[in-house]
């Protein structure tokens, strides 16, 4: 078993939009044995952005409310992707990448912005996600 966790700074946006897309591409390449979850760095147990949700049911993947989460310790076992470079230093964990490592930029905060703006934070989390996804299969091909 896979285990990946996606953080940002609340949980609202980026990670939790981040987990819901992976949570779908896992579905369409019917793969079984990676869990997905999400948390925020300074998660206050609110719940998912309107605007999340909008494009969440635009890209067809879940789109249902869900509090936020803290990350509040790590787990040898999980890798932990965070949104942007910054973020790095504050996951305490030897199995962490940015999204930068995966496409070569950090993911914006989209929060408060437009459906445009989300939009376009979910196409590039979709896009780090199938690099991601293939870096799943081949390790586990090893």
């Amino acid at each position: 078993m896979i285990k990946i966790c996606f953080v940002c700074t609340g949980n609202t946006c980026r990670s939790i939009m981040a987990e819901r897309l992976m949570k779908k591409l896992l579905k369409d390449n019917k793969i079984e044995d990676v869990k997905v979850s999400s948390r925020g760095l300074m998660a206050k147990g609110d719940n998912i952005s309107d605007m999340a949700k909008v494009v969440l049911k635009k890209l067809k993947a879940s789109a249902s409310n869900r509090k936020s989460v803290k990350l509040k310790k790590t787990d040898k076992d999980t890798l932990y992707v965070v949104m942007s470079e910054n973020m790095k230093s504050r996951v305490s964990s030897s199995k962490i990448i940015t999204m930068k490592d995966l496409i070569g930029n950090d993911i914006i905060d989209p929060y408060g912005g437009d459906e445009e703006i989300y939009l376009k934070t979910a196409k590039e989390i979709q896009s780090a996600n199938k690099i991601l996804l293939q870096k799943i299969i081949s390790w586990r091909e090893l």
